[in-house]
């Protein structure tokens, strides 16, 4: 299951280490416990808007670029999520064939058109 407070946790996290800064100097401008903010950024406890925007003023990122990031975080685990649900189809293995000395206008195959490659020679 993806908890979008763990994805959330991880964008905000990667924002401040990316800034160099420590979650004591980001707590202390949010002015939000470091506690609380520390449990933020491993996915424990849900942030509302308004703490949300006081972390995002604290570091002096756009509410809708962390957003645009969790979002994408998001789309890609949704994406796993769903690959790893339901195993790859199963595709029929063609051989090699050759055909020599028929017009090619007279070939036909028939196959399930997601199945089949076909290359001119």
């Amino acid at each position: 299951m993806i908890l979008l407070r763990r994805l959330l946790g991880d964008v905000l996290r990667r924002q401040r280490q990316r800034q160099g800064r420590t979650l004591r100097e980001v707590s202390s401008s949010a002015r939000v416990s470091l506690g609380y903010l520390s449990e933020v950024e491993r996915g424990q406890k849900e942030a509302s808007s308004e703490l949300l925007a006081a972390i995002c003023d604290a570091l002096d990122v756009r509410m809708s670029e962390l957003m645009r990031e969790v979002s994408d975080e998001l789309a890609l685990a949704e994406l796993a999520q769903s690959a790893a649900a339901s195993p790859a189809p199963v595709r029929p293995m063609l051989g090699s064939v050759s055909v020599t000395g028929v017009p090619p206008e007279r070939v036909t195959i028939k196959a399930p058109a997601e199945a089949v490659d076909v290359v001119a020679a």
